[in-house]
């Protein structure tokens, strides 16, 4: 895959190895995250959506047996939400709008099928920032740790100067502002 935000692009020269030529494609799946060649999440986000509407519908024949609301929250949390939320640090900070919406719907869906109020998908994700950020500052020896670095107060944060909203958006100046308006 090659991402390129050149105005003036060319097209690529095959990369050579071991004499074959190596495939460019438009996308590829990693770790169970849709990459896109040009690092949008609009991909990631349909097939998240399709896996927990997917999903849903086991919920929703759950309920039909009347199962206690306790044990179908227990059910969301561990099929739908739990895909819903992974590796949300990575990609949710530079998700469109809509994307989010679409996400949203599906967490909405979820409340009026079990028929009680859960966490919005925003909600999950300022707390997997969190936690992540502090599990970064706490361990000396993680590769982003230099990027914590605390101001002469010793109370906040120093935050990452982000030209573009790309940046702005990604997981260390977001982690940084939500430590630091924690404190």
């Amino acid at each position: 895959m090659v991402v390129d935000f050149r105005r003036a692009q060319s097209d690529q020269s095959p990369l050579i190895i071991d004499g074959s030529s190596v495939e460019i494609v438009k996308s590829t799946k990693f770790l169970g995250v849709h990459l896109a060649d040009n690092l949008t999440w609009s991909l990631n986000t349909s097939s998240i959506t399709k896996k927990a509407q997917q999903r849903l519908y086991f919920l929703r024949r759950l309920r039909k047996a009347h199962l206690p609301p306790p044990i179908l929250s227990m059910f969301y949390r561990g099929t739908i939400e739990s895909i819903l939320s992974s590796c949300i640090t990575a990609w949710f900070g530079n998700c469109t709008v809509s994307d989010r919406k679409t996400l949203q719907r599906i967490v909405r869906t979820a409340e009026k099928i079990i028929g009680v109020s859960l966490p919005s998908i925003m909600d999950i994700y300022t707390t997997r920032c969190i936690r992540k950020a502090h599990s970064i500052v706490d361990d000396h020896t993680h590769p982003s740790h230099a990027y914590f670095t605390l101001l002469p107060s010793g109370k906040r944060f120093r935050s990452i100067r982000a030209v573009t909203t790309r940046l702005c958006n990604s997981f260390f100046p977001q982690a940084i502002r939500l430590l630091n308006t924690q404190n």
